[in-house]
């Protein structure tokens, strides 16, 4: 299962996922408590920080629902990241 969260609200999450054709879920993370929980909320002094931005970070869950994989994706290439995900659930399939 994939399931995507932001910061945004709910509206704002079925509009995006309506216009980018997402079948996956999306959760609204709008007091942040899930992105503090995962660490994903910016500190002071991080870029975006300003804004009020998420960090882009992937974790790859086993079913015993323990984290299996982090993937932060600060600075990298995000067109190989599904596949590098995929791959990493496919060697531990």
């Amino acid at each position: 299962m994939v399931v995507g969260a932001s910061f945004d609200t709910v509206e704002d999450q079925r509009q995006f996922a309506d216009t980018e054709g997402f079948g996956y879920l999306l959760i609204s993370d709008a007091d942040k408590s899930i992105g503090r929980s995962y660490h994903a909320e910016r500190e002071p002094g991080e870029d975006y920080y300003e804004y009020g931005l998420p960090r882009r970070i992937t974790y790859l869950i086993d079913p015993e629902g323990q984290i299996a994989a982090v993937y932060d994706l600060a600075g990298q290439d995000l067109a190989t990241h599904a596949d590098q995900v995929l791959a990493d659930i496919a060697a531990r399939s």
